[in-house]
């Protein structure tokens, strides 16, 4: 039954809104991913029905074992949609074959009630919006070129057009180096090219904070990603920075962890230290830490800009909804402290913060808040003109949810329904050295001399002191 108990484990996670469906089968025990993300898709699919089969059945009221209701709708489903229930004899299992015919029964009136005649017809269709963005492919240039990319995929039948021209057509992205877009149907997962770490298959908008973050080159370089499992942005800061200088790799969770340290063996990312703590526990006064200049802040959200091939399997609420606004509330001030840590780190002088989510809460008013925090009047930031982060990109924040409508224009939006990419949000805050900056720095400096001049006065004081005694 553990193949059950992982799968409805999972289907917890997803309930609790702890990431995207891709992102939590992610951190599964790669032995038996495969299986049970098979069956977590497959319920989800048939969710709705499978639901109210088991209402109708009253099963879980009637079987006091059954205490978990994702457990149940995992074996209900291998009942009435596959072929049995894969496990030995036990009283879960029981509880559930009792009630095999009565299932079967609601099964069959929920398809006359619906108006079907087949099992796929009562499967969940997908997101219209995830058929209108390509497979996008990020070339990762640490292993080779995307000219040798393009010369590759050309080879096996591929040709230069467009995504949607044909199942074999594939373009440059206009806006992110080194991104290929390729038909929505293409699938890579047995490209040995992806096997071997030569391919990152990333959303376009995804591909932008490391962009923005624009990481130095040097050897002596320091970057932090704060939340970096799965990987895909650490690899692209990494292919960004040459392989050079040294990109720490935050992630608190063990599992997710995991997943990280090997997708980042597969990069072959070199200058990349994983760290499995809480970005939030790290002491911006640590020797280790203290000379970070650049920071990427990509930190829960609510995901409510995912329209992947997968992601519309999961329940929408209502942003009005009380639940709703108490969870974006939550999410909101977590955002906030994050961004105020990451401006106490002394060397700091740009933070990229990211959020998958279209809420102006999660995105336009956490910026707002930002701004206006202590953390961001002490080191005196602000945020980074247009022409510094994507300037040709043309949908920027909402005027409407900030502060100073002219500060939307330094903000970024993806929008899933216009711009062939997940809903995503950008912002760049870098640290003012402007005037009012200088001044502070200069009467600072004459301070810390006067001081010393008064030191050196006393010293000299004392010393005469002595000769004269």
């Amino acid at each position: 039954m553990n193949f059950y108990f992982e799968a409805a484990k999972t289907l917890d996670r997803l309930d609790a809104k702890e990431g995207s469906i891709k992102g939590v089968l992610a951190t599964l025990p790669e032995k038996d991913r495969k299986r049970t993300a098979a069956l977590v898709i497959e319920t989800l699919k048939y969710k709705s029905a499978l639901i109210a089969v088991m209402d109708a059945s009253k099963i879980m009221t009637e079987e006091r074992k059954l205490s978990s209701r994702n457990l149940a709708l995992v074996l209900v489903h291998d009942v009435l949609l596959s072929n049995g229930i894969q496990a030995g004899d036990g009283p879960l299992k029981q509880a559930i074959l009792r009630h095999k015919t009565r299932l079967r029964s609601e099964f069959q009136r929920i398809k006359v009630k619906r108006g079907v005649k087949s099992n796929d017809e009562l499967a969940q269709t997908g997101d219209a919006r995830a058929a209108r963005i390509p497979r996008y492919v990020r070339v990762n240039t640490t292993l080779w070129t995307t000219e040798e990319a393009i010369q590759f995929y050309e080879s096996r039948g591929f040709f230069i057009s467009g995504p949607f021209e044909s199942s074999k057509g594939f373009a440059r992205d206009e806006h992110i180096p080194d991104l290929l877009l390729f038909s929505p149907q293409c699938q890579f997962h047995d490209d040995p090219s992806y096997k071997t770490g030569k391919i990152i298959l990333q959303d376009k908008a995804s591909c932008f904070p490391a962009i923005v973050l624009s990481p130095p080159t040097g050897d002596d370089s320091v970057v932090i990603d704060a939340t970096a499992a799965p990987g895909n942005k650490t690899s692209h800061l990494s292919m960004l920075m040459c392989n050079k200088g040294k990109l720490f790799a935050f992630e608190r969770d063990r599992k997710r962890f995991s997943t990280l340290t090997m997708m980042l063996t597969k990069a072959n990312c070199g200058n990349v230290e994983p760290v499995n703590i809480d970005f939030l526990a790290v002491k911006p006064t640590d020797p280790k830490y203290s000379a970070t200049t650049h920071i990427l802040l990509d930190p829960s959200c609510s995901g409510s800009g995912i329209v992947n091939r997968l992601d519309h399997l999961l329940e929408t609420e209502d942003e009005n909804d009380a639940d709703q606004e108490e969870r974006l509330t939550k999410l909101s001030n977590f955002q906030l402290t994050m961004i105020c840590h990451a401006m106490k780190f002394p060397s700091v002088t740009k933070i990229v913060y990211s959020t998958c989510s279209i809420h102006a809460m999660e995105n336009e008013h956490v910026v707002c808040e930002a701004l206006k925090s202590n953390e961001s009047r002490a080191g005196g930031f602000r945020l980074a003109p247009l022409q510094d982060i994507l300037p040709t990109w043309p949908r920027r924040g909402l005027a409407d949810e900030m502060d100073n409508p002219d500060d939307a224009s330094s903000l970024v939006r993806c929008s899933p329904d216009l711009d062939a990419t997940n809903g995503f949000f950008v912002a760049c805050f870098i640290r003012n050295i402007g005037p009012c900056n200088l001044d502070v720095n200069l009467a600072k400096k004459r301070k810390d001399r006067q001081d010393e001049g008064r030191l050196d006065g006393a010293k000299r004081k004392k010393k005469k002191s002595k000769q004269k005694d």
